[in-house]
């Protein structure tokens, strides 16, 4: 481990970061969106959060370690994956998670010079 392990208030700084994300309550929980499109949500217990990924990889995240990642019986239709804070090594680990599910929600015109923000933002 490279530094402090990330935890919810910092899924929230780093998610901000990213260029034109804004916070929306939803289902009672905290969800993040570029142009409109949900990235990332936070459910009630905070222990975890929700990303975009597609199927095919979110199998292989999972079979390469369950214990960071998994998927909730009622996401299995989903191109969703969740994955545990504590089981994170870092925030720069967080960042990355962060910064690629925004990438698969943004329109083009943000990702052409997009550059993830340092994970001390």
């Amino acid at each position: 481990m490279s530094g402090p392990r990330p935890g919810p208030e910092d899924v929230r700084r780093l998610s901000l970061a990213l260029p034109e994300t804004k916070e929306v309550l939803a289902w009672g929980m905290p969800t993040f969106r570029v142009a409109g499109k949900m990235f990332v949500t936070m459910p009630d217990d905070e222990s975890s959060f929700a990303v975009r990924c597609p199927r095919l990889e979110r199998e292989e995240l999972i079979k390469a370690e369950p214990e960071k990642f998994w998927v909730p019986p009622h996401e299995a239709g989903s191109a969703w994956v969740r994955a545990r804070l504590a089981a994170l090594e870092d925030m720069v680990e967080l960042r990355d998670i962060l910064a690629d599910s925004w990438q698969q929600a943004a329109p083009a015109r943000l990702l052409e010079h997009f550059t993830p923000p340092a994970p001390g933002v």
